[in-house]
């Protein structure tokens, strides 16, 4: 198959089109007054920033007051979760619409820190994505990525398209929702090495071509956006930027340091 046909008719418009986005995903590293004091520090860091939708995903517990620092500000708050019911007897769990309430406009889906040590599978994975939908101003950003076995084995493109079809078959996308597919290979997560940029382009395009024979070019077009997260940092994010069928960063350790946050998405910026 060529990964290149189907791709190249569309690639310029979508450049044009899309803002870039940078999330960064805090998990469980911060307490709450930590979260604050960071909060703080990167708004002021970003008052002048423009360009690259900038969003943070603290933990539940600092989430209202980190949306109150932000308030006036560009910058959109997230969530590391979800769950797929609205209401009900399920200790421990985040509706979407409560999200939506907190003043959310992004939440995380099957990170792989959440498939790995909390068995979360691609069955509720897209229950999660359905309920997300289903609430008005909330876009799921949905992750996705092969493991170090399924890597040396060459069974990536099988893994990337089974994923995608198990998180995403049957679900109608409205013209006006968004979703955001993070491309996240566990194998480089957190160990501080990024993969080939070569390698991310690859697998992009794996998924772009699977969500083009899915939802049609136009939608994939118009409401998809790709992303990925696996160790970037601003020492090794130049080579990503300039990838055709990359529409931002997924980033967990380099949202900590609100210097490293603004000199990635300074490198966004420039693309």
């Amino acid at each position: 198959m060529d990964l290149d046909e189907n791709l190249n008719t569309d690639n310029e418009t979508k450049k044009s089109e899309k803002q870039h986005i940078l999330i960064g995903n805090w998990k469980m590293k911060l307490n709450h007054k930590e979260t604050l004091d960071l909060t703080k520090r990167i708004k002021a860091k970003f008052k002048d920033f423009s360009g690259v939708t900038i969003v943070l995903s603290p933990n539940y517990i600092s989430m209202l007051d980190v949306k109150k620092i932000l308030k006036d500000s560009q910058i959109k708050l997230g969530a590391q979760n979800v769950f797929w019911e609205e209401k009900g007897a399920y200790t421990g769990e985040i509706p979407p619409g409560m999200l939506v309430e907190a003043g959310c406009e992004y939440v995380i889906i099957g990170h792989s820190e959440r498939r790995k040590f909390l068995m979360e599978n691609y069955e509720m994975i897209h229950r999660e994505i359905k309920a997300v939908l289903a609430v008005e101003g909330l876009i799921p950003i949905v992750c996705i990525g092969e493991n170090w076995d399924e890597r040396k084995t060459d069974r990536r493109d099988f893994v990337l398209f089974d994923q995608m079809q198990q998180a995403l078959s049957g679900i109608d996308i409205g013209s006006d929702q968004k979703v955001i597919i993070a491309y996240e290979p566990i194998w480089a997560i957190g160990s501080g090495t990024a993969i080939e940029s070569s390698e991310a382009e690859y697998a992009h395009k794996i998924i772009k071509l699977t969500l083009n024979d899915m939802f049609g070019m136009e939608v994939v077009k118009n409401n998809f956006s790709i992303i990925y997260g696996g160790s970037i940092n601003s020492n090794n994010v130049d080579p990503f930027v300039n990838l055709e069928n990359l529409d931002g960063m997924l980033v967990g350790g380099a949202s900590l340091d609100p210097e490293e946050l603004y000199k990635v998405a300074q490198a966004i910026l420039k693309k």
